[in-house]
């Protein structure tokens, strides 16, 4: 078993040594030749041609085997009939489809400034932007950003939806209550409307073992509460009157874009689920994002709007030999494992 063990462990180091080479090797290469051209892609797809794809495989697969031959004819005058109706199809509505997947920077902020910009130069008037929104929030100016980002549609007069399925809470509220419309699904988490922070504080700690901490401002509330050092009650109070003062723009902002809202009421930074949250006027309708398309889909042009960064050959490579990594590692650890049972 030791010899085994020991064998194993030369693999490993051998297949870490050659990928350190080939990755070493590679972004050498990529760094004399220059990786130029578009960084980034759109990926457009019509979500009316993927679900009438969908539907009709699924038909085929139900259908009895005699009959299929049938559908096929079927499809393939639909088709046509389609296609001499193409310029009526292209007078539908187009409903724009974006996705914003918030973590605590709202890192994705930059995307959608991108993706609101591409919507902005093609759509029409009768248009629809949808955006599926799932975020518990994070820092304020990194969502108050996002936020504006949004606001861009409904400031260019282009109708707004935006759809949450799991939550918009915090942060991600302060994003949807600035669409025309905003539905949830029943379980969705909504609100949050509220400020918070913390931080932890050393200072008895370092002081217990002798260590100072000189903490040196100019201006006096350059710092108000610290890790290290000592905090005082001015301190304390100022940092809450600031909570505060973000609260008050929070509550504000929401209270401008849904004026129906007791504001006061729902600002106390609880959290409701869907169909509470629809009582409660935080959101306008019940429903999931799927079920909305769907509807959509029966009298306008329903395209997903997705700006991606494109791989380069060097993440791609990199993230091969990472992969195969990943499995010997996983592998061994299946050959150890069955050994154990093997010996029992």
């Amino acid at each position: 078993m030791n010899e085994w063990l020991t064998d194993f462990g030369m693999f490993v180091a051998q297949l870490l040594t050659l990928a350190l080479v080939v990755g070493l090797g590679t972004a050498l290469y990529m760094k004399a030749r220059g990786e130029t051209g578009e960084r980034t892609r759109l990926r457009l797809e019509e979500l009316n041609q993927t679900r009438r794809q969908r539907q009709r495989r699924m038909q085929l697969v139900a259908s009895r085997p005699g009959a299929r031959k049938g559908l096929l004819k079927a499809f393939r005058r639909d088709d046509k009939a389609q296609a001499r109706g193409k310029d009526e199809q292209q007078a539908r509505p187009t409903v724009w489809v974006l996705d914003f997947h918030g973590d605590l920077k709202a890192s994705a902020a930059g995307r959608l400034a991108e993706e609101v910009s591409a919507v902005l130069e093609v759509a029409g008037e009768n248009d629809e932007a949808v955006l599926r929104l799932e975020s518990a929030g994070g820092l304020v100016h990194s969502y108050g950003l996002a936020a504006a980002e949004l606001d861009r549609l409904r400031q260019a007069g282009l109708s707004t939806t935006v759809c949450v399925d799991k939550v918009a809470a915090s942060g991600g509220y302060l994003m949807a209550c600035g669409a025309d419309r905003l539905r949830a699904a029943p379980f969705a988490v909504i609100g949050s409307i509220g400020v918070v922070a913390q931080l932890p504080n050393l200072h008895r700690l370092l002081k217990r073992h002798d260590i100072d901490v000189e903490l040196l401002t100019a201006g006096r509330y350059k710092r108000t509460l610290t890790v290290f050092g000592e905090n005082t009650e001015e301190g304390r109070d100022k940092f809450v009157e600031d909570l505060e003062t973000t609260h008050q723009l929070f509550k504000r902002h929401v209270a401008e874009r849904r004026p129906a809202l007791d504001i006061e009421a729902v600002a106390t930074g609880e959290i409701w689920y869907g169909s509470d949250a629809l009582e409660r006027g935080l959101v306008d309708d019940l429903g999931t994002s799927e079920a909305y398309l769907v509807e959509r889909m029966r009298e306008a042009r329903v395209i997903s709007l997705k700006l991606e960064q494109k791989p380069t050959l060097s993440h791609r490579l990199g993230l091969g030999v990472s992969k195969g990594v990943e499995r010997g590692v996983e592998r061994g650890l299946e050959m150890l494992d069955a050994g154990r049972w093997q010996k029992r």
